[in-house]
Order: structure tokens, then C-alpha cells, then sequence
């Protein structure tokens, strides 16, 4: 964990390359619990030491920020990357919930919508991966009662099973190719112990055309599984055909000259947009590759976390 984080994109101080959210007051969350904040167990595991306790963190930083004046926000967001993202959807309706009523509080949730696939070997890996994540932190008791009372907690750990319940509007900014995803639900190691596709996760131009139909089918399952926010009026959503995982904190994808954009919008302008509820904000761009505005960065991802 780096002892200094810089502030760009999102985050940025300069009105130049954040011109809506220059001048907000930003808190950048140090992620280190591995369960998106969910977990609580009290017991201490006895040989590694470890703490399971994330709910409890995410708690007591919001009591420290509300203390030192957020709880007079008259705006305010909850956002992060990757796990951060999904940390900004299953703490979304609790986050509105600590700030005034008559506040203008939304969350965006950055490559965190993460979906429950099979992959390229048939397998539900990530489906078991998180079961073991919720499991292991004890998550089942943070998570939505509207989802645990149907379905069993691993699931709720996936937005498209939990995110139909959030009243808080939501805005999702993520990746339809999301790199991590790619390489880490649809194409896992374990799913391809002969590096068929190790080239092709690197890089797509080096999938071949049936790597690239696999592709296509996952962005249908993804779309898919993101419909039930596009359900609700008050939510927004930036969804492009970029191969890359995070984009609202790195500048160069928030908001510069080359920055992708979907309807000839760019990430920084359908996000404020939305808020500000200037327009109506849900981009979904064409398959790949038809977006020549994109940026793969596949091999420098930014940190993930909440902001």
C-alpha cells in the first residue's frame, strides 16, 4: 500500500479536467479488508492473525467523516474501482441513509459490477469464488435482506442479483470487454491450463475469431445482467467497448482530448450530466471494435477502491 495516492480524474483538483466536481471535498478510502466492506467476524483467525472485519471499518470511517462536517453535505457521492465499485453498490441505500434528508446523495460504481458467468471451460468459478469470499468474511448479515431471503448469500454478493432492490440512484460506469473480468471470470487460469488464452487476455487483437464470439457472448450475458438498473429511471449508466478495467480515476480516461466516449460523450460528461440531472445519461456503446476512442489499459490498472 503506497504511503502518498494522487488525486486525478474523478478526484481531480483542477476545474480544467474535472470541471463538475473541481471543488467538492474528496476522501479517498484505503481498501484493505477484501470483501467490499461486508465482512464481520469477531473471532481472530489464529494463525494468520487476520481480521475480518470490514463492515466495521467502512462504519467507523463514515462516523469520522460525518464528524468532521459531512454530515452537512448538501452533495454527495459514493464511488470507487473495481472492489471499490462494488463496495459503492451494496453500501449505496446505507451511505444515503447516514446523510441529511434533503441532501443530493447518488453512488458510481466503476468496473464493480462484477457478473456471475460461466466460464470458457463450463464452470461457475467466480460463482464459487465469491461464495468463499462471503463465507470466509462473514458477509451474509451486511448484505440485502430483499436478496438473502430468496437467494443464497454468495449470490447477493453479484449486483445483478441485489442491485433492483437500491432506491438510491445509481450511475454504473464499466467496461462491456472489462479486462479484469475477462481474465478473471470469463478466461480464469484454472480454465485454461495451456495459456490458449493468455495471449488474447493481453492483448484482443491477438484473439482469434472464436476467442472473439466467446467475447461477444459475454458482453450479451453482461448487458443481460445489467438490465435490472437501467430498470429504474433515476440510475445512469456508461458502458463502452473498451478492453480496460477502471476509468473514472486515471485522467486520461475521465476527461482529456482522447478520453472514449460513447454518443459523443465522455465519461466525466454522462457521469455529471446525470447527477446534476442536466440529461439523462445511459450510454451503451456498440461491440468491439467499433469504438476507435478507446483506451486499453490492460497492463498499468489503477488501484482499486472507494472514493
Amino acid at each position: 500500500m503506497k504511503e502518498k495516492s494522487y488525486f486525478s480524474g474523478y478526484l481531480s483538483n483542477n476545474q480544467q479536467f474535472n470541471p463538475d466536481f473541481y471543488n467538492w471535498n474528496r476522501v479517498k478510502v484505503r481498501y484493505c479488508d477484501g470483501s467490499s466492506f461486508t465482512g464481520d467476524v469477531e473471532e481472530v483467525d489464529p494463525t494468520t492473525k487476520l481480521h475480518f472485519r470490514g463492515a466495521r471499518i467502512f462504519s467507523a470511517v463514515m462516523e469520522e467523516l460525518l464528524a468532521r462536517g459531512m454530515v452537512h453535505a448538501k452533495n454527495a457521492i459514493l464511488s470507487g474501482c473495481s472492489a471499490g465499485g462494488l463496495t459503492s453498490i451494496l453500501h449505496c441505500d446505507g451511505f444515503k441513509a447516514l446523510l441529511p434528508n434533503g441532501a443530493r446523495v447518488k453512488c458510481v460504481s466503476d468496473a464493480g459490477y462484477f457478473v456471475n458467468v460461466k466460464d470458457i471451460s463450463g464452470e461457475q468459478f467466480i460463482e464459487e469464488y465469491f461464495r468463499q469470499v462471503v463465507e470466509t468474511h462473514g458477509s451474509a448479515k451486511n448484505l440485502p435482506t430483499s436478496c438473502t431471503s430468496t437467494l443464497s448469500p454468495g449470490l447477493c454478493f453479484f449486483p445483478q442479483y441485489m442491485a433492483s432492490g437500491i432506491k438510491t440512484p445509481i450511475f454504473i460506469v464499466n467496461a462491456a470487454y472489462d479486462s479484469w473480468q475477462i481474465k478473471n471470470i470469463l478466461a480464469p487460469g484454472a480454465a485454461d491450463p495451456n495459456g490458449q488464452w493468455r495471449s488474447c487476455k493481453t492483448n484482443l487483437i491477438n484473439c482469434s475469431p472464436k476467442q472473439l464470439n466467446i467475447m461477444q457472448d459475454y458482453r450479451s450475458q453482461f448487458l443481460k445482467a445489467l438490465s435490472v438498473v437501467g430498470n429504474s429511471s433515476s440510475n445512469g449508466m456508461f458502458i463502452d467497448s473498451c478492453y480496460i478495467h477502471c476509468q473514472t480515476e486515471p485522467q486520461e480516461t475521465w476527461l482529456q482530448s482522447d478520453s472514449p466516449t460513447v454518443a459523443n460523450k465522455t465519461i466525466a460528461g454522462a457521469v455529471a450530466d446525470w447527477f446534476y440531472e442536466r440529461s439523462a445519461s445511459r450510454e451503451i456503446d456498440c461491440s468491439y471494435p467499433c469504438n476507435p476512442t478507446c483506451q486499453d489499459r490492460v497492463d498499468a490498472l489503477p488501484y482499486p477502491g472507494i472514493y
